[in-house]
């Protein structure tokens, strides 16, 4: 039997959360740095709750005016910092609320970086260690940030992405390249169950590359975000697999 994860980022501001995370297993909410705020993380926490849906925290570089999607040249310290501030505020406002926070996914530009750079990913896994060690850690595979992660006794969670593409290297292509965001259906579609049942993707050139994601990510901030996880939870699960959060036990 195969198993996936899906999860989707939350509290960005947008109008489709409550609708997202009805579809979703586990959620990667905003935690003040590239969006939201309070008001935004307490009601992201609370829909988690009342879904049943793994609660997560997406910290990313504080460039608001840029979606925390510019790359930035910071001190490794000062990106532990950030991450830690951004941590600390959901986990204050989970503990009000009687939530855990079940994983930790970095955002855009920060979780890019880091995923070749391994000082910046050891950086990253500092932060999350200061409020939330042991946690799970959703990264891309076979980088930086799943280094740091494994040595720095985070439970990674190989990630992959539904809604964007790959390049022969595995990793993903940027969005400034023509075709680097899924907007149709079936490929969304063929990419989901691509992964989940055989850990490979097809790349932007047409090669198949292995990708082994143990959860699969739709961007909440996407135009077709709803359609898109709609489209792919009922496909995933009409070629049996279960769609699950990842344990954090053993």
């Amino acid at each position: 039997m195969h198993f996936i994860d899906l999860n989707v980022d939350l509290g960005e501001g947008g109008e489709e959360d409550a609708a997202l995370i009805a579809l979703a297993s586990s959620a990667n909410i905003a935690c003040g740095g590239h969006a939201g705020d309070a008001a935004t993380m307490r009601t992201a926490i609370q829909a988690a709750l009342e879904s049943g849906v793994a609660v997560g925290a997406h910290p990313g570089y504080e460039d608001r005016e840029n979606f925390g999607r510019r790359a930035l040249d910071l001190p490794p310290a000062e990106v532990t910092e950030l991450v830690a501030r951004q941590l600390l505020r959901l986990k204050e406002i989970a503990i009000a609320t009687g939530a855990e926070i079940h994983h930790v996914k970095p955002h855009g530009a920060l979780y890019l970086q880091a995923h070749r750079d391994a000082a910046l990913a050891e950086a990253v896994v500092e932060g999350v260690r200061r409020w939330l060690p042991g946690s799970a850690f959703y990264v891309p595979p076979g980088g930086e940030l799943a280094k740091a992660g494994e040595c720095g006794g985070l439970r990674v969670i190989p990630e992959g992405f539904v809604d964007r593409r790959y390049g022969e290297n595995g990793d993903l292509v940027p969005r400034s390249h023509p075709g680097a965001v899924i907007d149709d259906l079936p490929t969304a579609i063929a990419q989901a169950t691509g992964i989940a049942l055989h850990k490979r993707v097809v790349s932007i050139t047409g090669n198949l590359i292995p990708l082994p994601a143990a959860t699969l990510c739709v961007h909440g901030d996407g135009a077709q975000a709803v359609a898109t996880l709609r489209a792919v939870h009922a496909a995933l699960e009409a070629s049996g697999i279960v769609i699950q959060r990842p344990s954090t036990g053993g």
